[in-house]
């Protein structure tokens, strides 16, 4: 009897063990910023589309076509920080939880704009197109810029080089892969990293 309820305590002793170190280890990874792109490789992104992609002085480069770099992996809530050059004339975007990793569209995804001579200018560079206006209307043609976007539910802002330009709510799309478009004009990308909340 004692040997049975010795056995019972030792089990039960590292079922709690087991299950205190994964509640750590995931802890840890929630909160820990990821590399998505350096500069080195392009081997964590899916291209889709006809965009001539590629590494250019370990930047990730596009200058013809139209398509996008499609993350691996899916993500729920986080922050994402993309650095990125755009010339005046470009066609670019950040999408977040994309649905269709095949044809990713501003309807099937969160498309964070980078565009600043959108014809129509309502959701030109720093807004969520049809979900968040920019409250600051901002051109990031010729310099370099960086996105801190951060998705935690339905709720959703965007920060580009400091300024907040949105904060809204929407709840169509819950998770996703990350993706990088190309449409237009000349688009690098030089560092994308991202935060699991």
């Amino acid at each position: 009897m004692k040997r049975l309820i010795s056995v019972a305590a030792l089990s039960l002793f590292v079922v709690l063990a087991g299950f205190l170190l994964a509640s750590t280890t995931f802890s840890q990874a929630k909160g820990k910023w990821t590399t998505l792109f350096n500069g080195s490789s392009l081997d964590g992104w899916n291209m889709i589309g006809d965009a001539n992609w590629r590494l250019e002085n370990k930047l990730a480069v596009a200058d013809k076509g139209t398509g996008f770099l499609v993350s691996k992996d899916s993500y729920g809530d986080f922050e994402v920080r993309a650095e990125f050059w755009v010339d005046s004339k470009a066609n670019s975007g950040v999408f977040l939880r994309c649905s269709d990793t095949q044809k990713v569209t501003a309807v099937n995804a969160y498309e964070v704009n980078i565009f600043d001579e959108r014809p129509d200018p309502t959701y030109a560079t720093g807004a969520i197109v049809d979900v968040g206006k920019p409250a600051t209307v901002l051109k990031a043609g010729g310099k370099w810029n960086t996105y801190d976007i951060v998705a935690k539910g339905s709720h959703f802002t965007v920060t580009l080089n400091g300024t907040r330009t949105v904060d809204a709510m929407d709840s169509k799309h819950d998770r996703g892969p990350i993706a990088l478009q190309y449409a237009a004009g000349i688009v690098k990308f030089r560092k994308v990293q991202i935060k699991p909340l």
